[in-house]
């Protein structure tokens, strides 16, 4: 393997997580650069420090880029604590120069990474024990890596973060064209998924599954109705279905277009198309109930004249009272009294100026269903009340016209949130009686999801900012890595994967599958989900996407903050030539740097505002050494000796770091660590600490705004 012959497989491979919240200490940073880094035991173990060991090594097999990303979360742990690690690793990339040197090198370019190590004890021999085992293979010649199979390794804490688990890669053995070869940026741990396999999705419309969604535009999307949506729209698609979508619109009092609107725009956004209903049109027009009453009206009029439904009387004043004077719990609810009113106590009422509500006669009989995710499930004769269906002033409630309309639109599967669980032996019992006057084939079959909860355990109310969609567009999540974790609360690919794409999730969802056990929402978790899908996107449909957030063109949910623009207009093709160029250049460098996308006006606002309107961050100016003004000093010098040929990011590395790393532009000649040494260029440039790789920011930006920049903050220190 050191001279570049056949790739050699080493056995075993150890995985270590090095998180961004605190820092560890020197004898942990010690051990690791000693122990954890690409170790070759059968060329020459690990014996030798690891400055040796690579210099020792040809340059195409040395750096600290071998990374692999995990398939397996890595459970949080307390500082000290050992963390034991199984799972598998797929992923490829190039192999680079250059190895940390030292502790503060370690630290501002490796807290992000996952590394990659072979052990010394364990050495697979051959293909079989390759097999058997973990295998990583490196071509010495080519600097081509790849890691496949099952391995086991463990971790030192100080607060290990979960890792998402990309699934979407093919066993990476072998060459690979250079087209899928991305090279891994230092703080990255992403890779570029390999297209699918041919899919065994059914075609659309293939078989008899119907589902729907129905909201009611009362309120802000959240990421529970999209839960709901979702599974409905998998199970559709997995099996050939076809997804309705309708609006429940008869509480005059709550609905509103606005809340219409956002739903629409919402479904729209992730991608959560539709078959028929509300703008799209079918055979069971209209799609939103408040444009259906005569037909609610209509149907209400056959049950009550077939002895299904009843006119009552009772106020809850007068129920109250019969169970006080029965020695009951006055919140017992409905009692039954009207069941059996003669026409002479009708007409006694209505005298007194009452008008009915209309109820549903619940037989006298336990109502068991067999749930699609919970099982066999029984409600006891009498333990449901005869329930309203009509309002006195007869308005049809939420309970008569779900039913009616799944029954009128052949539905066959309902599948809801726990939340209604209750009320379906009350459906159940107004599908039965619908078929009865042949309004109704059959009873769906229901399914009801676990409940997603929030901090302490507690349902995620619809008013918890962690449930509001639109705050999650706007913080810059993308539907990819929202749907890709809101699937993971209550199904999952499989027990070793959580990175996975809408197309696999179609292929591989069946709502039997679905746990019943509530599942919370992890904010974290959710985030890095959306970071693994954000750099598998394509460079041009990341740049693309980038253009909104740059532009403010979504607004803050909550009204607390309003952004200026950075950008001229809100798609690429719109903006200036100028910007165009800067994104194309710009947006390879942060792919691998941001979780959400409205980080990239952190990232890249720098390169949108003029040198006197660049803001200056109070932190990172606080954190500049004694010795940044002499950096300065020697970066203007350096700089201000190039021609415009000259101006390209490896040319400025090298007259930076001749000039300040080795010294050759400081004082008495002493040359400064490279943490040190360009911290000072990094925030006079880009105004942070944190921004996309220096040099290729100094050659996007140019020589005129760079030196204007370096010059305003020399003068600033003094």
């Amino acid at each position: 393997m050191m001279n570049g012959n056949s790739p050699e497989q080493i056995g075993n491979i150890a995985i270590f997580g090095v998180v961004r919240e605190g820092r560890p200490d020197d004898d942990t940073v010690a051990s690791w650069l000693q122990r954890y880094f690409l170790c070759v035991p059968s060329a020459m173990g690990c014996d030798p420090h690891p400055s040796e060991l690579w210099e020792s090594m040809p340059g195409a097999v040395r750096g600290r880029r071998a990374l692999a990303p995990m398939r397996k979360t890595v459970r949080r742990g307390g500082e000290g604590d050992e963390l034991s690690i199984e799972g598998e690793l797929e992923g490829w990339g190039t192999i680079s120069s250059g190895f940390p040197t030292s502790r503060d090198e370690f630290e501002a370019t490796h807290d992000r990474q996952i590394i990659v190590t072979g052990r010394k004890d364990v050495v697979a021999a051959g293909e079989n024990a390759c097999s058997a085992s973990f295998c990583k293979n490196l071509d010495a010649g080519s600097g081509r890596w790849s890691v496949r199979g099952a391995g086991v390794g463990a971790g030192v804490g100080g607060g290990l973060e979960e890792v998402p688990r990309p699934c979407s890669l093919g066993t990476a053995s072998g060459d690979y064209p250079e087209s899928i070869m991305p090279e891994l940026s230092d703080h990255s741990s992403a890779v570029r998924p390999e297209p699918a396999a041919a899919s065994s999705v059914p075609e659309q419309g293939s078989s008899s599954v119907r589902v729907r969604f129905c909201p009611s535009p009362t309120g802000t999307p959240h990421v529970g109705m999209v839960r709901t949506c979702l599974f409905n729209w998998a199970y559709a698609r997995h099996t050939g279905g076809t997804f309705v979508f309708r609006i429940e619109d008869t509480d005059s009092a709550r609905d509103s277009e606005e809340s219409f609107d956002a739903i629409l725009d919402s479904l729209t956004w992730l991608g959560l198309d539709w078959d028929e209903g509300v703008g799209k049109g079918g055979p069971h027009e209209p799609y939103r109930q408040s444009q259906r009453m005569d037909l609610y009206k209509e149907l209400a009029a056959e049950l009550l004249e077939a002895g299904y439904l009843y006119e009552s009387f009772s106020t809850p004043e007068e129920i109250e009272a019969r169970h006080r004077e029965r020695g009951e719990d006055p919140k017992l609810g409905y009692d039954g009294f009207d069941r059996d009113l003669t026409q002479e106590q009708k007409d006694a009422f209505r005298a007194e100026g009452r008008l009915p509500v209309l109820r549903m006669r619940m037989p006298e009989e336990d109502i068991t269903f067999t749930d699609l995710v919970r099982g066999p499930i029984t409600f006891k004769a009498g333990s449901v009340p005869d329930y309203v269906v009509v309002r006195a002033g007869g308005e049809p409630l939420y309970t008569l016209v779900n039913p009616v309309d799944d029954a009128a639109m052949g539905i066959t599967h309902v599948l809801r949130g726990e939340d209604l669980l209750s009320s379906t032996p009350r459906q159940v019992v107004l599908y039965r009686a619908l078929m009865d006057i042949g309004r109704a084939q059959a009873v769906p079959e229901f399914g009801h999801l676990p409940y997603v909860m929030g901090e302490g355990n507690r349902k995620l109310s619809k008013r918890d900012p962690q449930s509001n969609l639109l705050i999650h567009r706007y913080r810059g999540m993308i539907p990819e890595g929202l749907l890709n974790y809101l699937a993971l609360l209550g199904w999952s690919l499989s027990a070793d994967c959580d990175v996975f794409s809408a197309a696999e999730m179609i292929e591989a969802f069946d709502v039997h599958d679905v746990n019943p056990n509530p599942a919370r929402f992890d904010p974290k978790k959710c985030e890095a989900i959306n970071a693994e899908q954000v750099r598998a996107l394509a460079e041009t449909d990341f740049r693309d996407r980038l253009v909104p957030y740059l532009a403010d063109a979504y607004p803050d949910p909550t009204g607390e903050s309003a952004q200026v623009p950075l950008v001229s207009a809100s798609s690429f093709d719109e903006l200036t030539v100028r910007e165009q160029e800067i994104l194309n250049e710009a947006a390879p460098l942060i792919q691998t740097r941001i979780q959400l996308l409205r980080e990239s006006r952190d990232m890249l606002g720098f390169l949108f505002v003029s040198d006197d309107d660049l803001v200056i961050d109070d932190k990172a100016l606080a954190k500049l050494k004694p010795s940044a003004g002499d950096v300065l000093d020697a970066g203007i010098r350096a700089l201000e000796g190039l021609s415009p040929e000259q101006w390209d990011k490896d040319r400025l590395e090298d007259v930076l770091k001749a000039a300040i790393v080795e010294g050759q532009g400081m004082p008495d000649g002493e040359g400064i660590k490279p943490r040190l040494a360009y911290g000072p260029l990094r925030v006079a440039v880009t105004g942070r600490q944190v921004s996309p790789p220096l040099f290729e920011s100094i050659e996007i930006l140019g020589a005129d705004s760079t030196l204007a920049r370096l010059k305003a903050l020399r003068a600033r220190l003094g």
